[in-house]
């Protein structure tokens, strides 16, 4: 498979976004670094060749970022994982804008209330960043926690979504 790369400007900075031939999202990040975005997804869907072009998902990154923070929520996304990580996802994908859950309250969404370590993993090993927003999962004590792509983004993300 030959996968798609496009990197658009953001006020968060470059991100970049890897589609597959039917446009699934496999991977996006705040990155101009297309191997960094590649080394995300999974090695079974890693695709075997890269090269640039445009986007669907780029329409998408640029609506949300002008206002329309549900632009991102139709964007088809490819992941592969465990059971528990694709349940985690689409889990991710039910979380309103502006509306944050905890590490504790997703892990009770997927009926493992004390699965929160493991919550914490799905949302590490996201690969389509913004598009299953797993920046809009938050400690327990409201603090940030981590994101791949820098507390800095993450913050950016949930103030720019709770206007």
């Amino acid at each position: 498979m030959t996968a798609l790369v496009e990197t658009v400007g953001t006020p968060d900075g470059p991100f970049t976004i890897v589609v597959d031939e039917r446009q699934r999202v496999l991977a996006s990040g705040w990155t101009a670094d297309a191997a960094a975005a590649l080394a995300r997804i999974h090695p079974r869907l890693r695709p075997a060749e890269t090269r640039d072009g445009a986007t669907e998902a780029a329409a998408a990154v640029r609506a949300y970022y002008a206002g329309d923070v549900a632009a991102i929520d139709g964007v088809p996304v490819r992941q592969q994982g465990t059971d528990l990580q694709l349940a985690g996802w689409r889990a991710l994908r039910g979380i309103r804008p502006g509306a944050p859950l905890t590490y504790t309250e997703l892990a009770a969404a997927l009926g493992r209330p004390s699965a929160v370590r493991a919550a914490a993993s799905i949302c590490a090993r996201n690969a389509p960043a913004l598009f299953v927003p797993c920046h809009r999962v938050l400690r327990s004590d409201g603090s940030l926690g981590g994101f791949a792509w820098g507390l800095p983004v993450k913050q950016s993300l949930l103030s720019r979504e709770s206007a």
